[in-house]
């Protein structure tokens, strides 16, 4: 392979590092980690595995067998993936015993007697299976803003879509991974740049990292495409970088999860028969990744279908569906998703200090968890602002309107939860229909909460908000 390695990444015993560790190491600094010991009691360390170690293919089909899933040819390259094609867990057990049946022992192959390796990817397993409780989330990884978001709402509505297809397909990023010796992925950096966790229920990976401050190094002279797979012989004409990139390794064994930051470019190979599970997901302190990559891919897209903006009746339109199907999300999908979490977040903020001495609820740790949010959330919003293209969005979201929402108040609860397991100290009250009368009641989010339509008017409401706290930070909470 010829790569140049600068060292390993670092491997942690989660039972002895706390959330706020984590945070500070990983998220703040964006660092990759491993983690052990967090994967103790999980019913799929159980369930899938075999007394000798090896996945227990046999519990799957019986199980699961009727499931549709993506499978990757893992020989087989198609634009900057693998190619891939749809087909039952049970068919792609049978394709996996058939291959397992005969001897095989070379990782680096990726064709076995004329048959590919498949790799069954992106395998929505929870939302197909809600009552099976196959794993916990570890604590570490519970900010999930985007599956919060989407146990509750689409994030990107599309009137074309096929709709019971998209309700498993585009409603979740968490997933079930399952490979023979030999399968594997392709360079890539993650969906939305988010942050990823992937554990290892049974077999052993081999990853490669690269620093997002060396992306470039593995892009062509017009950072139109990047190398596809690491371990060939990279073109130095196509990609003249590529040899002074240096890069982290990892081998991951089983029961190990590892963290992956955002913009990390990384590619992995299993060494043996494995299964993992991996979450995809974002909080506030990655948003500004998110941000970064809608405006670089709308700025692709646009010019894209330059040629036809001059005979287009609705060029931005366009190029705002190209983007939401492109990346999954467009500008107002992004800035909707902002402005609901802004919202949970003041609401959660309320229920803090009301609940609590004043000087007590601002000093919590969860209180300043949410400020952090919230301060996220508006330096988001400025730089939006900044971009004449979400000046009108032609949507205007109500602050009280959202307290009437079953959807938005489970949302407010779900968060909620979370930072209860975050911040065991302090308690927030349910929410409940006599909280939405204090809220209206208190005029939290002041006059421009009525109607948001632009980034601008998102500011005021957070500005206003920390306005009427800091009013009110010598006493209890009043009307």
């Amino acid at each position: 392979m010829g790569l140049k390695i600068g060292g390993q990444v670092e491997k942690v015993n989660g039972k002895e590092l706390s959330y706020n560790d984590f945070v500070q190491r990983f998220l703040v600094e964006n660092e990759p980690v491993v983690l052990t010991g967090l994967m103790d009691g999980w019913r799929a360390c159980r369930d899938w595995i075999l007394h000798d170690g090896r996945p227990n293919l046999h519990f799957f089909s019986t199980n699961f067998g009727n499931s549709k899933v993506q499978v990757a040819y893992c020989d087989t390259k198609e634009f900057t993936d693998q190619r891939r094609v749809e087909m039952t867990v049970s068919e792609f057990i049978g394709y996996w015993l058939e291959l397992s049946s005969n001897e095989f022992n070379d990782a680096s192959t990726h064709d076995f007697d004329g048959k590919s390796l498949l790799y069954l990817k992106d395998w929505h397993f929870v939302k197909e299976y809600p009552e099976y409780l196959a794993y916990t989330t570890p604590l570490f990884f519970l900010d999930d803003w985007l599956n919060l978001y989407l146990d509750k709402y689409h994030m990107h509505e599309d009137p074309d879509a096929d709709k019971e297809k998209n309700e498993i397909c585009c409603s979740d990023y968490r997933f079930v991974y399952m490979g023979a010796k030999g399968t594997w992925t392709p360079l890539h950096a993650d969906v939305f740049r988010s942050y990823s966790w992937s554990a290892n229920v049974c077999g052993k990976k081999k990853w490669y990292f690269l620093s997002p401050t060396q992306r470039h190094l593995v892009f062509d002279r017009n950072m139109k495409s990047s190398v596809y797979d690491i371990s060939e012989d990279v073109s130095e004409t196509k990609f003249p970088g590529f040899d002074k990139a240096i890069w982290l390794e990892c081998t991951q064994e089983q029961n190990e999860i590892i963290f992956v930051p955002s913009g990390w470019y990384h590619q992995v190979h299993n060494l043996e028969d494995t299964i993992s599970i991996n979450h995809n997901w974002f909080n506030a302190y990655n948003l500004c990744w998110v941000w970064d990559l809608l405006l670089r891919d709308y700025d692709e897209a646009k010019e894209y279908i330059a040629d036809i903006e001059a005979i287009c009746d609705d060029f931005e339109a366009l190029c705002q569906r190209n983007l939401a199907a492109n990346t999954g999300m467009n500008f107002q999908d992004f800035f909707i998703f902002i402005v609901r979490f802004s919202f949970a977040n003041l609401v959660l903020l309320y229920l803090l200090v009301r609940d609590n001495e004043i000087s007590v609820g601002l000093s919590s740790q969860r209180a300043r968890h949410i400020f952090f949010n919230l301060e996220s959330a508006r330096d988001i919003a400025l730089k939006m602002h900044s971009t004449v293209l979400t000046q009108d969005g032609g949507i205007s979201i109500d602050f009280n309107r959202n307290l009437g929402d079953s959807a938005f108040l489970e949302l407010c609860m779900a968060l909620g939860r979370t930072y209860q397991l975050l911040h065991k100290p302090c308690e927030i009250s349910d929410i409940t229909e006599a909280l939405v009368e204090d809220l209206v009641k208190f005029d939290f989010v002041g006059p421009s909460g009525s109607h948001i339509s632009t980034a601008e008017d998102l500011v005021s409401v957070i500005d206003y908000a920390f306005t009427k706290l800091s009013s009110v930070s010598s006493g209890k909470f009043s009307h």
